[in-house]
């Protein structure tokens, strides 16, 4: 009965460790007026497949653009709302807004 436990606790485990990289975790970045995350740019580093969620937040209307890995945008300017994106290429993005010259960030995806 002994081995019986044991066994089944070692099976338990090893679905337990291999699902976890299957969980797809979500990162938001809010956007303010004139900054993304904190004025003067930043840089957000998240794992491959999470997905990143940029939340408006100030009176401004605002896009979001990325390139390098991959290239996606958010569409046109809003003052509200939000963007998703689920980053499936790892690498380094260059975000900007294109109303603003200003709004920069850099996103990591490892």
């Amino acid at each position: 009965m002994k081995k019986l436990v044991v066994s089944f606790v070692a099976v338990a485990t090893t679905a337990a460790v291999l699902a976890v990289p299957a969980l797809a975790g979500t990162s938001s970045i809010k956007i303010g007026d004139d900054y993304f995350v904190r004025k003067g740019g930043a840089t957000v580093t998240v794992k491959k497949n999470t997905t990143v969620k940029w939340v408006w937040t100030g009176r401004n209307p605002h896009d979001v653009v990325g390139s390098g890995a991959a290239s996606f945008r958010s569409g046109s300017a809003k003052k509200s709302g939000t963007y998703s994106r689920k980053m499936t290429k790892a690498g380094t993005y260059k975000i900007f807004c294109t109303v603003h010259s200003g709004m920069k960030m850099t996103l990591k995806v490892k």
